[in-house]
């Protein structure tokens, strides 16, 4: 052990080395007996937490994937329905304006029916002069047309 007995550089052999020795493997034993357990403990509650965290945030992600296609579910019925009330104004409109103009063609018709009715009248009201458009004039036109001449004078006398 000439080797070991020898002069090693830096380091030197001696006494204190195995009392460093005996130390430092007795630090250790506390270390592995009371302070490593600890610290894997730490590590593994670490190691749960991050897991079920990671499980959560899994489960979350799937909850609002399901949401979401729920939601765009939802928008797409609204989007029909809104489609179906559109169709259906757009019907109603129609029908109403087909309806309206039924009843304008109607009320066009009845009016064109009585001007016709009303022409002949008209007719003779232009053929007679201005003087028969007064009271006299009528009351005298009147007479006339039931059943002969009235003279002007009475017509007038009954008009007062």
């Amino acid at each position: 052990m000439m080797f070991l007995a020898g002069e090693a550089g830096v380091v030197t052999i001696d006494g204190t080395v195995v009392v460093e020795l005996i130390t430092f493997l007795a630090m250790l034993a506390v270390l592995a007996r009371y302070v490593y357990p600890r610290i894997v403990d730490v590590a593994e509650a670490r190691q749960r937490a991050i897991t079920q965290q990671l499980k959560e945030a899994e489960e979350a992600r799937a909850n609002a994937e399901a949401r979401l296609k729920e939601a765009e579910v939802k928008l797409n019925e609204a989007r029909q329905n809104a489609q179906n009330v559109i169709e259906a104004a757009a019907k109603s409109a129609e029908q109403l304006r087909q309806e309206l103009k039924q009843k304008a063609d109607e009320e066009a018709r009845r009016t064109v029916e009585n001007a016709r009715k009303q022409i002949p009248g008209l007719k003779r009201i232009a053929a007679f002069p201005k003087a028969y458009l007064t009271p006299i004039g009528w009351i005298s036109s009147l007479a006339f047309e039931i059943g002969g001449d009235i003279p002007f004078d009475v017509a007038l006398s009954v008009a007062r």
